[in-house]
């Protein structure tokens, strides 16, 4: 168990106005946890804390080399009052997954659990219990040390913060539009895809600019090598109900493995949908849109959850899926997975974990 100390702030903010929508990232809650990491020392000095500026060296490496990584999950309040997590354990997992390719020290899982527990907790009040909305936590690991060379960092810290939110799309669970990006690329294979760190979403939105002006949500890459293979949205994990069978693009190390992604593998599978992990051409997409075979197309992700995709733009090519609403197996997997988030749907996976 963790040994976290807390030190509850003098002054805190008001709570937002339950009738007054939540934009999604704006608004921060009272506290927030550090924890610090020296060779040699190890992570130590574990704090809930009030929500402060952080101060780094104009030198700290997290600012010339790019040495930093970050988490999203989400905290619910069930209508017994009980405070919710979903799958906490598969992103601590995947943090240590990006520490290691980018040469950031590892936390032991449950450290990590523990402090996200343990500030959630402390802020317990900030949790909406609107529909569609949630206490975003985002938890982040910077290199500070103050040094201008390439080497990886001797001093760490482990920074969590929280905020309330509703949808992460305007349109909420109504269908949104994807442009298939064909001019840039967002990662390779061997490079750092897979990690999730903020140079995979910097390098995307020069696309994301261009996809917006031309009035769609997201951009959805193609493979770096060929250009032709669909990887993911920028936002998103992508999945396509062709011919009655869910395909999504394999996990190849250019692609993050979401945590949605694995959740909804997992339950089209328990439901007896076929599901396939494979390479997705814009081809056969093309052609299942053209001949009336692709049925449903959705993202998933844990800002949006299910985000189903009406329309997909390629080059001058404009596809519709199917009447452009919402799939059956997209609305349902929504109602599953939001279910279990919330506690209205009994758990026998072990997915769901309670703050106490």
């Amino acid at each position: 168990m963790l040994s976290i100390r807390i030190e509850k702030t003098d002054t805190p903010k008001q709570l937002p106005a339950a009738d007054n929508p939540l934009k999604f990232g704006t608004i921060f809650t009272d506290h927030m946890f550090i924890m610090n990491y020296e060779t040699g020392k190890g992570w130590h000095d574990a704090r809930v804390v009030p929500y402060q500026p952080v101060v780094l060296d104009p030198a700290a490496m997290v600012f010339h080399y790019g040495q930093e990584m970050f988490e999203g999950l989400k905290a619910y309040r069930a209508a017994d009052g009980r405070i919710l997590l979903f799958r906490p354990d598969m992103n601590a997992k995947r943090t240590n997954n990006t520490n290691r390719r980018l040469c950031i020290p590892q936390i032991p899982e449950e450290d990590f659990v523990d402090a996200v527990k343990a500030l959630v907790k402390t802020d317990a009040a900030w949790i909406p219990t609107k529909p569609d909305t949630s206490l975003y936590i985002r938890p982040f690991i910077i290199a500070t040390d103050p040094f201008l060379g390439v080497r990886p960092s001797d001093t760490y810290q482990f920074i969590i913060i929280l905020s309330p939110v509703g949808p992460y799309y305007p349109e909420g669970l109504d269908p949104v539009k994807i442009w298939i990006e064909d001019d840039y690329v967002r990662a390779i294979r061997g490079g750092i895809g897979e990690a999730k760190t903020g140079g995979n979403y910097v390098a995307s939105m020069a696309a994301q600019l261009k996809a917006h002006e031309e009035g769609y949500s997201q951009v959805l890459w193609l493979d770096g090598v060929e250009r032709k293979y669909i990887e993911e949205v920028g936002a998103m994990n992508i999945f396509f109900k062709i011919s009655g069978t869910v395909v999504t693009p394999m996990l190849n190390g250019s692609i993050l493995p979401g945590i949605t992604r694995d959740s909804v593998i997992s339950l089209c599978r328990e439901w007896g949908v076929l599901v396939e992990e494979r390479r997705v051409s814009v081809d056969e997409l093309y052609e299942a849109a053209k001949n009336g075979t692709m049925e449903e197309v959705f993202g998933t992700g844990t800002a949006a959850v299910i985000s189903p995709v009406s329309h997909l733009r390629f080059k001058d090519h404009v596809l519709q899926v199917k009447d452009g609403g919402i799939g059956e197996l997209s609305q349902k997997l929504y109602d599953t997975v939001t279910g279990l988030q919330r506690g209205q749907i009994e758990d026998h996976r072990g997915w769901v974990f309670e703050v106490k």
